[in-house]
């Protein structure tokens, strides 16, 4: 094979984007590299374009939602084969905190995230270490694989692991773009009902009716709350999804909660919280919690009801752009062209 490979680098001073002929990365111990099908564009990967996040380091390959075959195999590694099928994880634990210490390995505090820390995917080939890879199932699309490494499984976490959500729940999703979409889906496998979605796009929408939700309002609606409460049949809302992250999202999903409700916190943004009266919180046991993340796990269980059928993310790939058209895909997800849920990198084509 070639020695050199196509990939994307960020340089983080002058904050361009460019693609590059580099080395073919080699795997080290207990790492295999995988030739990458495809890799989804995320809104993090746009904000560490923008400046927005940080850059830890001055160079680096983005992309974090990735699937691809093994294509070589480091030493020490088990269990993996040259040819399966798999999806990385897109973090490292940073093996020096005090959970690391305790081998809490899932848990680490400073966790080292792919295409920030280090090389990612939106390249022909990257490295990841075999004890975060996720196999992949036969009957599993590859397009729809990619997806799962964030994009579903941040909101899976979100859904099953914050949110807590269980059937009968009453739930609400403000924002209804990729995030806000699969948590839609996800919340009514989990067996919420009713399930509303709100946002002011009317694309988005009727997207989020066809995915499952029961009802959709326009945030924007004078008489909200008077719409959740006929939905509801006046008990309101259980567990609420804050997919945007602004001041005014947050304040409205705290105001539509039940006694004992809470705001799962998805999206984030630089403002301030504005969250309401103290005695209103204290009164009704209102709770406000944020989420970031999955754990590898999760990844596994999304693969396993995509074989089955239980999750169906056909309509969740919004696009596919080759590698040498990544800018065309950053600039179709910052504008929403056709209100995309997700924009996949493919390296070959």
């Amino acid at each position: 094979m070639a020695d050199t490979m196509l990939a994307e680098r960020f340089h983080a001073e002058t904050r361009e984007v460019r693609l590059e002929e580099v080395p073919v990365p080699e795997p080290g111990a207990g790492q295999v590299r995988i030739k990458v099908a495809y890799c989804g564009i995320c809104h993090s990967d746009l904000s560490l374009i923008s400046g927005a996040f940080p850059a830890p380091v001055p160079v680096v390959t983005q992309g974090h939602e990735a699937a691809g075959v093994i294509d070589k195999i480091g030493p020490g590694v088990t269990r993996w084969e040259v040819g399966d099928r798999v999806i990385p994880s897109a973090g490292r634990p940073c093996l020096q905190c005090r959970r690391c210490r305790r081998g809490d390995f899932t848990n680490c505090l400073n966790l080292q995230l792919m295409a920030f820390a280090y090389d990612g995917a939106w390249a022909q080939y990257t490295i990841s270490q075999s004890l975060g890879l996720t196999r992949v199932p036969d009957e599993v699309d590859m397009k729809q694989a990619a997806l799962l490494a964030d994009a579903v499984s941040t909101p899976f976490g979100a859904v099953v692991r914050t949110g807590k959500v269980h059937p009968g729940n009453a739930v609400g999703i403000w924002g209804l773009g990729g995030v806000g979409t699969h948590i839609v889906q996800l919340a009514r496998l989990a067996g919420a009902v009713p399930i509303i979605g709100f946002d002011i796009n009317e694309e988005s929408m009727e997207r989020a009716l066809r995915q499952g939700a029961d009802h959709v309002f326009r945030s924007d609606d004078p008489n909200l709350l008077d719409r959740v409460a006929e939905a509801t049949g006046g008990r309101m809302i259980d567990v609420a999804f804050d997919a945007v992250g602004i001041r005014s999202t947050l304040r409205q999903a705290v105001s539509t909660l039940d006694n004992g409700g809470k705001v799962v916190v998805v999206g984030m943004s630089a403002q301030d919280m504005d969250l309401g009266p103290f005695v209103d919180f204290n009164l009704k046991s209102k709770q406000v919690m944020g989420h970031i993340g999955y754990k590898n796990q999760d990844i596994s269980m999304l693969a396993e009801m995509l074989k089955y059928g239980r999750l169906d993310l056909t309509e969740s790939v919004s696009e596919v752009v080759p590698l040498r058209d990544i800018k065309v895909g950053i600039e179709h997800l910052e504008k929403k062209v056709g209100n995309p849920i997700r924009i996949l990198v493919d390296p070959w084509a």
